[in-house]
């Protein structure tokens, strides 16, 4: 036949409807079921059921499965033809139903993600569900996996790594199924992505320390090939360097994994605060850090404190973002506009799902805060070095 495969499938089932084989108020196969039975993707029987309901020929309800609709009930929606809006705008079951795919959340970063995604959610009438990863690979294919069964109607995914993308999300370009990415890109990947400028904001953030005087700032790390995040802020850190005619002392550099999201236990930390300890007793000319993340700036305040130096009148900290947790000390870091993002990436995918197209990708700026864990580099420091 020289209709398309979901075409068939809605031809199919509407022929069954109309035939009495499933009758008003039962259920019709769902997305996977239909899946398997037509050895498709998901996203094509889905097509088919949203044909369906569209034309009023089925009522799909989120969670339980698409039933025949009663005619009487779906007046002259039950007339409409394929793909114009009928089913769909009647009831809450029409209502867009969005799945969110993160590693985690937490006050210092990704609450903020969450709480726009929310407000838009609730501005456009819609559902947003949510499913952790917390960064393993596996787990973040089986949400992927489950929201589709779901019978979401697109997906935003913070994904778990931005050197390597998994099969799902490759699944999902090929379907050109309605999806954003927060927080990071992934590379030969042609899909639509939502994330801080973080190169500009690296550099905003090391220069800051330049300007206090401070010349040896070290730089800590999760593992680069974690996420592209990572390796846009270090190229903002070096290009920081570049600009001011300071050599990059790679030797200053230092990688802590306790702050990933399936490492975050009290032992690993207190590994990586030794860690960071023997790195500063032997680079004694570190006079400021320049630490990725709020959490990293905690393990460097306390290996300081460890040895018995003070922030900032002994070592300068930045990172990026600090939550106000009521302990009246603040970092000095680099604020992202998560809310901003959380909205933009909710719209965005709202707006795909219309087919309309939405730009390939959005750096929203990083505000620098000075907080109290910066100073400028005493004179004693200065004739230590």
């Amino acid at each position: 036949m020289s209709s398309s495969m979901y075409e068939q499938i809605y031809d199919k089932l509407r022929e069954e409807i109309r035939s009495g084989q499933y009758k008003v108020g039962e259920r019709v196969p769902s997305e996977k079921e239909l899946a398997e039975a037509y050895s498709v993707s998901r996203i094509t029987s889905k097509k088919a059921l949203e044909l369906l309901a569209d034309g009023g020929l089925i009522v799909r309800r989120p969670g339980r499965g698409s039933f025949v609709a009663d005619p009487a009930s779906m007046g002259a929606s039950a007339a409409a033809a394929p793909g114009k809006s009928g089913g769909r705008g009647a009831g809450p079951a029409a209502r867009p139903m969005i799945g969110l795919v993160m590693t985690d959340f937490s006050d210092s970063y990704g609450t903020g993600l969450v709480y726009g995604m929310e407000e838009a959610s609730r501005q456009h009438d819609a559902f947003l569900v949510l499913r952790r990863s917390f960064g393993i690979p596996s787990l973040e294919e089986q949400a992927i996996k489950s929201m589709l069964e779901l019978g979401v109607d697109g997906l935003i995914i913070f994904p778990a790594q931005g050197e390597y993308f998994n099969a799902e999300i490759l699944k999902l370009v090929i379907d050109k199924f309605p999806f954003v990415l927060v927080d990071r890109h992934l590379k030969g990947i042609s899909a639509g992505s939502i994330s801080s400028d973080n190169v500009s904001g690296a550099k905003r953030g090391t220069d800051y320390l330049f300007e206090l005087g401070h010349k040896h700032v070290a730089i800590i790390t999760p593992p680069p090939t974690d996420t592209t995040a990572v390796e846009d802020r270090i190229e903002g850190y070096v290009q920081a360097h570049a600009e001011k005619g300071i050599v990059v002392d790679r030797e200053l550099w230092l990688s802590v994994t306790s702050t990933l999201p399936n490492a975050y236990t009290e032992e690993n930390k207190a590994k990586d605060i030794e860690k960071i300890k023997r790195h500063l007793l032997e680079h004694p000319e570190i006079s400021a850090f320049f630490a990725m993340e709020y959490n990293i700036a905690l393990l460097a305040r306390e290996a300081a404190r460890q040895l018995g130096l003070d922030v900032p009148r002994d070592l300068s900290i930045v990172c990026f973002d600090c939550p106000d947790n009521g302990s009246g000390f603040s970092f000095t870091h680099l604020r992202q506009n998560q809310e901003e993002m959380g909205r933009a990436a909710f719209e965005n995918v709202l707006q795909l799902r219309d087919g309309k197209t939405v730009p390939h990708k959005i750096a929203l700026e990083a505000e620098l805060i000075v907080g109290k864990s910066t100073a400028v580099l005493s004179p004693s420091r200065i004739g230590q070095l």
